[in-house]
């Protein structure tokens, strides 16, 4: 059982900056791979970036990639997501999720969800 609770998200003006973390807990926390995903209201939930269990792998979705940046830090079981560059179109609940096999976009593929923190930005 892995157990995960996101915290850093707010309301940002576009062009600015926040960090998202995802603490888990369980034992078995580094052999999972880990995923950001978010969900906007009326629209479908959607991968931001996924991060194999070893941190050599990194899947970044396009609509991000050389915004926001997933990262891991084994010993505090946590991961990151640094979000800069905001845009309106970033905002939504934006979920961590623990996946026991690769780093997938694949909703399917995970089996543990944190309740989400919201992330705002204005324009």
């Amino acid at each position: 059982q892995v157990q995960l609770v996101e915290s850093g998200g707010g309301l940002v003006q576009a062009g600015g900056a926040l960090r998202l973390s995802c603490a888990a807990s369980g034992r078995t926390f580094s052999r999972y791979a880990m995923g950001w995903f978010r969900q906007a209201p009326g629209k479908e939930r959607e991968v931001v970036a996924a991060i194999s269990w070893s941190g050599d792998t990194i899947y970044t979705a396009d609509s991000v990639k050389g915004r926001f940046t997933i990262s891991r830090e084994d010993a505090k079981n946590t991961i990151y997501l640094q979000m800069n560059s905001l845009k309106p179109g970033d905002t939504a609940l934006y979920y961590c999720a623990a996946d026991p096999g690769k780093a997938t976009p694949f909703l399917r593929n995970y089996d543990y969800w944190g309740q989400g923190t919201q992330v705002t930005v204005s324009s």
